[in-house]
């Protein structure tokens, strides 16, 4: 259909076995079992409600995330993915990703989830650091990370993708790369390494660690962006690295403004319709609601005088060429409502343009919270 762009779907899994200190995703200490089944039907029938936002659409992307995923069992994950293919098209050669903790038991089921169509593992390293994991309430130690890694890799998956922060409390600057050292030597196609944020309505948020000052964290950023590219990992995301052809094509769809079915408790989704409206829908946060069958907790059209502000903020995390054309396909927008935003941009050395791209400049990634503000 003309200017609706790719879509993909997220599907949220709620529960963790406890609450990390630092974490502000829509996520649920488990009490009891997880009730694997019955919640599988509740993502399938929310899913089944928003098909028509869809436009008949192919999905090239599914992505389940939480929470913890890899509590689900396997039988339940088979049991959700056929029924995700028997309401939509998914693309012949769909990049399907699932989250992962390394700890044993999910560690063993690994294998079944690649039966059921998993093809992408993202595993929650965070650390090998003993006293860091501990601090960051994480439940597996660096062993069962190590296993977990390795287990990924011995299955022949399309990719898998290891998570790890820096500048964790009182984190050196030899811990840091001693982190991302063991990360490299497990060899993942691709890395996210992410610094932590302290975000409001966690434990951290009520009572802050001490954390790296900004000289230090720009030590870690600096040398650890040259062990990585050393390693033969490429940035092409803020907190990103790949191996060439290994990027993550789900996030690519949200980096490129594309379209995403949000089906889960607190789940976000973005959908363009072919009047161009741009909606967004936001699920039932507490699986208690969302079990219940009240899915659906707003669903609103983007004002077209955010559109600029939304496409940026998404587009220019990406060290990739922005295509200009895909403004103007995308937000329905013409150059001209963003062309004083863009000339202060050109002038700021954020950004530079050609006739057909714009291009973050290397001042544009490390002061990307400015260079959008000029989109506000």
């Amino acid at each position: 259909m003309p200017n609706l762009p790719p879509l993909s779907l997220y599907l949220h899994i709620p529960w963790c076995v406890q609450k990390c200190p630092y974490c502000d995703f829509n996520s649920h200490a488990l009490k009891g079992e997880v009730p694997h089944q019955e919640y599988v039907d509740h993502l399938l029938a929310d899913l089944s409600h928003d098909l028509p936002l869809t436009s008949g659409r192919t999905v090239n992307t599914l992505f389940i995330g939480g929470g913890t995923p890899s509590l689900l069992s396997a039988s339940a994950m088979q049991s959700l993915l056929d029924g995700v293919r028997q309401r939509l098209p998914l693309a012949p050669d769909a990049e399907i990703t699932m989250e992962a903790n390394p700890g044993t038991v999910e560690a063993d089921r690994f294998a079944g989830y690649q039966l059921a169509g998993i093809n992408r593992i993202s595993i929650g390293v965070q650390s090998f650091a003993a006293d860091k994991l501990a601090r960051l309430g994480r439940i597996h130690g660096a062993e069962e990370a190590r296993r977990a890694a390795r287990l990924a890799a011995s299955l022949g998956l399309r990719s898998f993708n290891l998570d790890l922060m820096h500048g964790l409390p009182d984190q050196s600057l030899a811990g840091a790369l001693d982190d991302l050292t063991e990360a490299i030597a497990l060899a993942p196609p691709h890395l996210s390494w992410y610094q932590l944020t302290i975000e409001p309505n966690t434990l951290f948020g009520s009572r802050p660690p001490a954390l790296p000052d900004d000289d230090a964290l720009w030590d870690i950023y600096q040398r650890g962006d040259s062990l990585l590219k050393a390693a033969g990992y490429r940035q092409y995301e803020t907190s990103a690295y790949a191996r060439p052809g290994f990027q993550c094509r789900h996030n690519l769809t949200y980096w490129r403004f594309g379209d995403y079915l949000g089906i889960g408790c607190g789940a976000h989704g973005k959908l363009t319709q072919p009047d161009g409206a741009v909606l967004r829908t936001v699920k039932t946060r507490h699986p208690r609601g969302y079990m219940q069958g009240n899915y659906l907790a707003k669903r609103y059209p983007v004002a077209p005088a955010e559109l600029p502000f939304e496409y940026f903020m998404n587009r220019f995390r990406l060290l990739e060429a922005a295509p200009r054309a895909e403004f103007t396909a995308f937000t329905g927008l013409t150059e001209d409502a963003v062309r004083p935003a863009l000339e202060r941009a050109l002038a700021g050395d954020y950004i530079t343009e050609s006739a057909s791209h714009w291009q973050v400049t290397e001042k544009g990634k490390l002061f990307l919270n400015s260079l959008l503000e000029l989109f506000m």
